[in-house]
């Protein structure tokens, strides 16, 4: 599968030094161009369009900051607002 963003760019995202450990920061890249994939319905072009890489940015820096299934008292949504109107254009539509 291409890879739509690299770790220093969720990491630049997410304001962090470079002594942050790039296996989690990797892991979340991997979860979320999986969910993206899944969603528009194949494989992330390459190279990835703006709007699908910044849903991948949006979609693993959320994750990151998000670690935990459940959440009391804050935003209790798994996907982040913006990330499904980002690749909506790009999602394969069967009829």
């Amino acid at each position: 599968m291409p890879v739509a963003i690299t770790v220093p760019e969720l990491r630049d995202q997410l304001n962090l030094d470079s002594e942050h450990d790039d296996t989690l920061l990797t892991l979340k890249i991997d979860a979320a161009e999986a969910y993206i994939s899944g969603f528009i319905g194949g494989p992330i072009p390459s190279p990835a369009p703006a709007a699908i890489k910044q849903a991948v940015l949006m979609l693993a820096a959320y994750w990151y900051e998000l670690r935990e299934a459940a959440t009391t008292g804050g935003n209790p949504y798994a996907v982040p607002f913006g990330v499904h109107d980002l690749v909506q254009a790009h999602r394969a539509w069967v009829v």
